[in-house]
Order: structure tokens, then C-alpha cells, then sequence
């Protein structure tokens, strides 16, 4: 069966894990990496600028964001404004949708119902909102975002999961440019300290597309 290389990065700045996707991507498109991959890592405080954003979705001034030690980044993935920071599992799937299904909408529903599974296994109801990209819980909060890009049917960019993040940051934007919208994380769900989800999540994101996981260190230097 096919293979999703799995790399766990661990607290890595933005803007080095963004080079080690593009990097990455272009490999995978070019053939060197015979293998889907997934990065796992943990950002400090970033705010990102999808393709989609909105100045005034920045509702933030620079000089608060810089206060709160938060980075901004403008980036090629698909949707508006959102915000990673510690205590979020953040997820980056390279995958060569030429091998599974080369529609983007498939795609990003596949991520959705990832999550959607792996929130189940630590007894989170969620679930999706028609026409809306990410992942809420059944109270009507929201837990995860969504922003892909895609080249040559090679997948980068992805999801966050809000697992113990400190959800006043989502003060500083629009979150995903959706006025009103309340975010919030699985431990607030749960209402005490998480179990790790992190092995939920790469089962079921890669029972979605039919992989099976093996673990690859992939450093930031590197390219494989």
C-alpha cells in the first residue's frame, strides 16, 4: 500500500516550516519523494494572510501584535485570516492528489472528516457547516481551520486543531473572516487537560486516503 511519511517538527517558526513545504511540494511534484508526507508541528504566535483575507479582518493593530509577540505572514493558501500559535496541533499534508482524487472540494472534505473522527476518539462530537471550510464542534464552536494550496495536484499548506491554545489571540482577527464566529479547543470542550491527539489524527487522515503511516524524520535543512 502506499505510504504517508509522517514527520513530527516539533516548535518551529512559521516562516522556516512554510520554506520546508514549498520545498518539499516541489519534490513531491518532480517524483523525488515517492511518498505522500504529513508535518506535524507546533508554531509560535503567527497570524496568516490567505489569498482571501481582508485588511480589516486584521483587526489588530501592529503595535498590539508585536506586543503579544505575534508574526504575520502573507501566504498563497486558499481562505482569510487566521492564527497558530503553542498548544495547537498544526498539520501540513504534501499529498499527490494525482494518486487519490484530483478535486480540491474532495480534498479539503477529507481533511474535515479526519478531524472530525479523530475529535471522536477523545469524545468530542464535530461536525461540518455547509459552505464553510473546517471543523466545528455540535455546540457550534470552532476547533479546527483549513487553508490548502495545491500545484500540480500536490497538496501544502492544511489544518489547525486547537487543542490547549490560548484562544484570546483569535481576538486580535476575524478568525477565517467569519464575523462572530466562536473558537474553541479541546480542552475547553472537554473541560479539563487533553489526552494527546496527536496519533488519532494521523490514523484517521491517513485511513481517509488509504495509507499506511511509517515515520520519517525530515529536517528543517533537508528536503527528504
Amino acid at each position: 500500500m502506499p505510504e504517508l511519511w509522517v514527520s513530527h517538527l516539533g516548535r518551529v517558526p512559521y516562516g522556516d516550516v512554510l520554506e520546508l513545504q514549498r520545498a518539499l511540494a516541489r519534490d513531491r511534484i518532480a517524483g523525488v519523494i515517492p511518498e505522500d508526507v504529513l508535518l506535524l508541528v507546533e508554531h509560535p504566535a503567527v497570524v496568516t494572510l490567505g489569498r482571501s483575507s481582508k485588511a480589516a479582518h486584521l483587526t489588530a493593530p501592529a503595535a498590539l501584535l508585536a506586543a503579544r509577540g505575534v508574526e504575520v505572514y502573507e501566504v498563497e493558501r486558499g481562505g482569510d485570516v487566521t492564527f497558530h500559535g503553542p498548544g495547537q496541533l498544526v498539520g501540513y499534508p504534501i499529498i499527490d492528489l494525482k494518486r487519490h482524487r484530483q478535486d480540491l472540494h474532495w480534498y479539503l472534505r477529507q481533511l474535515e472528516g479526519a478531524l472530525i473522527d479523530a475529535l471522536s476518539t477523545v469524545g468530542i462530537p464535530a461536525t461540518r457547516r455547509p459552505s464553510l471550510t473546517g471543523v466545528w464542534t455540535t455546540t457550534g464552536r470552532k476547533i479546527a481551520s483549513i487553508g490548502v494550496h495545491a500545484r500540480d495536484w500536490v497538496t501544502w499548506h492544511g489544518f489547525a486543531l486547537n487543542v490547549t491554545t490560548d484562544l484570546s489571540f483569535f481576538d486580535l482577527i476575524v478568525p477565517c473572516g467569519i464575523a462572530g464566529v466562536e473558537m474553541t479547543s479541546v480542552a475547553r470542550e472537554l473541560g479539563r487537560e487533553p489526552p494527546d491527539i496527536t496519533p488519532a489524527v494521523v490514523d484517521a487522515l491517513a485511513a481517509q486516503f488509504g495509507l499506511v503511516v511509517t515515520n520519517h524524520e525530515i529536517g528543517l535543512g533537508s528536503r527528504t
